[in-house]
């Protein structure tokens, strides 16, 4: 099925009620309510729409993303920056989500140059051409990449992007070919957070990423050995970290700017320092949200006295509460003392536990805050056993037939989707309010 644009429905009043709430009964919503994702007459609406109507009319799998919330939260991330006098650059991690409308929202925010303009975050020479043939130009773009081929080198040096190197061979093969340019490195500071310890991009374990502090001068004599200027210093801590990973973050950042210290002692002009992105978004009610506020302050505590400009490459925390994914229930079964509840889509486009282990939050469209009596397995159509979204999960009964909804699966889902058993894509509908 391929994209298309539902017109928005009326947005919900002020008095919208939940399912099974009396007239004048004050009963606190489900966690995830917001204006775009919202219970109407007992029913799940998504960017104005009916959820279940939505299914019903475009079919499913069918991804429905509330267009405007790409925009609130973008502007969010920034407004916490401003309000702790960081001069940044905010660049939309397109990895995350690389659908056109998305994307159309994103650089709608401001134009080039602007101070409110969302810049991109890539990691590929197909996202830098994608960035560029959906209006984004390439001084606005910041690369960085692991294992750069020379292949990704003829694409990547045509074009006047930032480029942060994460290896000596980097330096080495874009001094050869390009020497003279002004390029950033990412480091590796040995600490960082993550969703859980598997999503940590640095710590005592040894990972592919960023040059080592124990390399730091070889790097510093690669790069005056090919005339190459190193004005950024870019590190990444982890992915999905949320309230109780700001502690861990931090620590990555300290040792960070360490090493932005020596490169400036070493006569570099670090004038950015980039701090990744990775901060989650919660897929549950007990998982606490990340305090833009306190994430800003522990910046403007460690690289306010180095003058520098803080770039930020959120994706996830930008797109991850933009969209749902609607499903049908196919299979309620007992096996082995376990009600299964299989839907009509698998890992295939939706990851998110799959691959990262992410907790995923699913509701019933019909009654999305109806009370979860029923503990459950949620498993997809893909023919492995580890095709499931959630397990030992509490849900509402649900018969075969009824659409439910994924919650949060706005960012790394659609954009990594395959048809893996030769099952197909998922649909999608991109809705204004």
């Amino acid at each position: 099925m391929g994209s298309t644009t539902a017109p928005a429905g009326r947005p919900a009043g002020p008095g919208t009620a939940s399912a099974g709430s009396a007239a004048g009964s004050e009963i606190a919503p489900p966690w995830w309510v917001r204006p775009g994702l919202e219970i109407r007459h007992g029913r799940l609406f998504v960017g104005g729409a009916d959820a279940e109507a939505l299914a019903r009319q475009h079919g499913t799998p069918l991804f429905a993303y509330d267009l405007p919330r790409f925009g609130e939260n973008a502007r969010r991330f920034q407004a916490a920056l401003e309000r702790a006098g960081l001069p940044h650059r905010v660049r939309f991690a397109l990895k995350a989500n690389r659908e056109p409308e998305a994307l159309a929202v994103l650089r709608a925010l401001g134009r080039p140059g602007e101070r409110s303009a969302i810049g991109i975050d890539a990691c590929s020479p197909g996202e830098v051409l994608h960035a560029r043939a959906n209006g984004w130009l390439a001084e606005e773009i910041s690369f960085t990449g692991t294992n750069v081929s020379e292949r990704d080198l003829d694409v990547l040096l045509a074009e006047p992007i930032h480029l942060n190197l994460d290896a000596i061979s980097q330096l080495e093969r874009v001094g050869r070919r390009a020497p003279g340019r002004t390029v950033g490195i990412r480091v590796n500071p040995q600490a960082g957070a993550g969703y859980h310890a598997g999503l940590e991009y640095s710590g005592e374990r040894p990972t592919k990423f960023g040059i080592y502090e124990d390399r730091l001068a070889e790097a510093v004599e690669v790069a005056r050995r090919h005339r190459l200027t190193i004005d950024t210093l870019h590190f990444h801590a982890g992915s999905g970290w949320l309230a109780d990973g700001l502690a861990g973050f931090e620590r990555a950042l300290e040792r960070a700017v360490g090493m932005a210290r020596t490169l400036l002692g070493a006569g570099c002009p670090i004038r950015e320092v980039n701090v990744g992105g990775g901060l989650g978004v919660p897929a549950r009610a007990d998982e606490r949200p990340v305090d833009l506020d306190a994430y800003a302050a522990v910046l403007a505590r460690h690289l306010g006295p180095l003058g520098v400009v803080v770039g930020c490459e959120p994706g996830d925390y930008i797109a991850r509460d933009t969209a749902v994914l609607l499903g049908e229930v196919v299979v309620v079964e007992e096996r082995g003392g376990v009600t299964f509840v299989g839907l009509d889509l698998g890992w295939n486009v939706n990851c998110g536990y799959f691959v990262y282990r992410y907790a995923q939050e699913i509701v019933a469209c019909r009654a999305p805050d109806a009370p979860r009596t029923e503990v459950v397995t949620v498993a997809g159509h893909i023919n492995e056993a580890g095709d499931v979204f959630a397990e030992d999960y509490p849900m509402p009964p649900v018969r075969e037939g009824e659409i439910v909804a994924l919650l949060g699966l706005g960012g790394y889902a659609q954009a990594m989707s395959m048809t893996h058993c030769l099952r197909p894509l998922a649909g999608a509908v991109f809705l204004r309010r």
